[in-house]
């Protein structure tokens, strides 16, 4: 299926409350839905599960693998076990890829050689019930990651601070050390963004011609001198975790397709060094850079 351009871009906003997937888009946190405990992606590093960041009820004009699927999970390493590069074991990674799997899974790795995953999920999966973390696998050595004991949200809660150029303050409560908690995900069109539809190129022309993509910013009289660098007004009022359009990475633009989703490491709780990431949904690509 070739779904066309979208034509806008959402905003996506983290609630200070538990999901209701009767309105709301998702959700941060917490657990994945419609999956059994066999499905859930490990860790090739630890053997442990990988922490679930967030589920995301897609749009319909980004639904690019068809209309039955309408959502995605997106999977990352523990906090407490990502922090200056994994042992490389290929026999041990090999053994964790030879596990069962969710037959929608999609596997990438990061420049460090941690691995990510992301699943891709039918509407009866995403209205299902939420997974039970399965067992790490008998090879695991690493110490238990903090977010099998209570939740990724406390674990963030309590390790942002210390691991991540993140604070944790973002919590208007306490989260309850439970697995099961999460934070509502909202998901609003951009009034203006003129990026809406478009790859995202950092030198703006892709084989020679201009792509038409537009950076958020710009140099006063085109000098570019640090004094002389403005934001555009469209991109004042931009959320910094959202779907398509305008991507502002921390340091160097990844090119991806239209349909991508830009997050911040507070949502989900990760380790970018302070920076943020980008998921691109349909060709399935995972980056991210330090603040």
């Amino acid at each position: 299926m070739t779904l066309a351009p979208p034509s806008r871009a959402y905003d996506l906003q983290m609630l200070d409350r538990a999901v209701d997937r009767q309105s709301d888009s998702g959700w941060a946190f917490g657990l994945p839905p419609g999956i059994t405990s066999e499905q859930w992606p490990l860790d090739p590093v630890s053997g442990y599960p990988l922490m679930h960041g967030f589920t995301l009820l897609l749009p319909p004009d980004y639904r690019v693998h068809g209309g039955g699927i309408v959502a995605l999970s997106f999977f990352a390493p523990a906090l407490d076990h990502n922090d200056g590069g994994p042992p490389y074991d290929p026999e041990f990674r090999e053994a964790i890829a030879a596990l069962p799997a969710h037959p929608r899974t999609f596997r990438m790795k990061d420049v460090l050689e941690y691995e990510y995953a992301a699943l891709l999920l039918t509407q009866a999966e995403y209205d299902g019930a939420f997974a039970t973390p399965p067992e790490p696998s008998n090879l695991a050595t690493f110490e238990r990651p903090r977010w099998l004991a209570v939740g990724g949200a406390a674990a963030f809660d309590e390790l942002a601070d210390s691991r991540t150029g993140c604070t944790s303050k973002l919590f208007a409560r306490p989260p309850r050390a439970v697995l099961a908690e999460n934070r509502a995900i909202v998901a609003k069109p951009r009034a203006t963004d003129p990026n809406a539809g478009k790859a995202p190129r950092d030198d703006f022309r892709h084989r020679g011609e201009p792509t038409g993509y537009q950076p958020y910013y710009y140099y006063v009289g085109g000098e570019t001198r640090r004094e002389n660098f403005r934001l555009h007004d469209w991109v004042k009022d931009h959320a910094q975790n959202h779907i398509g359009g305008t991507m502002r990475p921390c340091q160097a633009l990844p090119e991806m397709s239209p349909f991508y989703v830009e997050f911040e490491e507070y949502f989900g709780g990760y380790n970018f060094g302070g920076g943020n990431a980008q998921l691109d949904f349909r060709d399935m690509k995972f980056d991210w850079a330090c603040g």
